[in-house]
């Protein structure tokens, strides 16, 4: 899915400032989390709280190295939520929860220092 984790690779293409408009990235409330034991790679379900307008969307994480289902409840994240639902064994991911890669390669969350209010839009 990733194109390298490696930080010394050059950067992506450029693209329009619309290409990245395009892009609906919000801030949501994890309200659920649990163990995806049929995803290839250790993953979690989450529950996310992105607001009335969005409502709550569900995704898959790969992110069990530096987090457990009870410490993720309650904590905000980011997401892409305009990617069209990915099919993970028999569950539905329907945003894609944002990362970047620690020095081992393993996911550590993208999340709003200070909460700011679910289904906020990033710029």
């Amino acid at each position: 899915m990733h194109a390298t984790h490696d930080p010394a690779a050059p950067p992506a293409p450029a693209i329009g400032f619309d290409d990245f408009l395009a892009v609906d990235v919000r801030v949501g409330t994890i309200v659920a989390a649990e163990p995806l034991p049929e995803a290839r790679k250790p993953a979690f379900k989450l529950t996310i709280d992105f607001g009335p307008t969005i409502g709550t969307k569900r995704s898959s994480a790969q992110i069990t190295e530096h987090y457990d289902c009870d410490g993720l409840v309650g904590r905000q994240v980011a997401a892409v939520v305009n990617f069209p639902p990915r099919q993970i064994g028999k569950f539905m991911s329907q945003v894609l929860t944002l990362g970047f890669p620690d020095a081992e390669g393993k996911v550590v969350l993208v999340h709003p220092t200070i909460p700011v209010p679910n289904g906020g839009r990033l710029f």
